[in-house]
């Protein structure tokens, strides 16, 4: 009787999460939305023949603020407007990618760093964009700072950069383990995502002092779950569980 209980309980929960959509099932406050973080991406990290491709990463304080789902959406937009794309499921902790990508696959990053996968440019395709290549996790290692902050990983960084006008990589939370911190070495910026009223000011604080220390640059904010109506970033209800709003560089005292 317990048992069942419980499973109904998941079960009520599971539907009590908002849904996450991605690519054209978006509406269309989100979809400009993303165009707007796209639009701001290219100003801070342009693009342009004969430059290197930028590499972004993607993060947050904690877990479950919406990095990934941001990460996804960013990288289907740049795809949109006609860019080459690779997104990089870099949280092999607690991926995510394979299940909500549809891929069918079992090689991932966590194999091409340790060595086990021969093929570096083994890349799979998704559904939402045909200008967008995704690498997902792969099986968890035991040491995921290690292969993030190896010299493979600059490689695999350094021969995609010839084959891609963007690199996304979606990267775990920054106060909980290090991996983020391990990776700043290929990054050209980095995109933290703040959940409001769940991140709290010490956690916020707390990641920006640890980007500091390595001199990453913060390339901006993304606002996720902000209540509508406020204006204090601006925001609008996106009618899908997601809010979002920008900063670039400048903390809010």
């Amino acid at each position: 009787m317990n048992q069942k209980k419980n499973k109904l309980t998941s079960q009520q929960k599971k539907q009590a999460r908002p849904e996450q959509l991605f690519g054209d099932k978006l509406s269309f406050a989100a979809t400009e939305a993303y165009k707007l973080l796209r639009t701001n991406l290219f100003f801070c990290l342009p693009a342009s023949e004969g430059r290197t491709c930028p590499v972004v990463g993607i993060t947050s304080s904690v877990q479950g603020e919406g990095k990934s789902t941001t990460s996804i959406n960013l990288a289907c937009t740049l795809a949109e407007d006609g860019k080459r794309i690779c997104l990089i499921e870099g949280d092999m902790r607690a991926p995510t990618f394979k299940r909500r990508l549809n891929l069918n696959c079992k090689e991932g990053l966590s194999q091409v760093l340790a060595g086990m996968q021969t093929d570096p440019n083994k890349v799979f395709s998704t559904a939402l964009h045909e200008n967008l290549s995704v690498i997902p996790a792969g099986e968890m290692p035991p040491n995921p700072a290690e292969l993030l902050g190896s010299e493979r990983m600059a490689k695999l960084i350094r021969l995609l950069k010839g084959l891609y006008e963007y690199i996304i990589i979606d990267l775990p939370p920054i106060t909980v383990v290090a991996d983020a911190l391990a990776v700043s070495g290929v990054l050209d910026g980095i995109i933290v995502v703040v959940q409001d009223g769940t991140t709290t000011r010490r956690q916020l604080n707390d990641s920006m002092q640890r980007l500091n220390v390595i001199k990453s640059k913060i390339l901006g904010f993304v606002v996720t779950r902000a209540e509508s109506g406020r204006g204090r970033y601006g925001k609008k209800k996106y009618g899908y569980g997601y809010y979002y709003g920008y900063g670039y560089g400048h903390e809010k005292k």
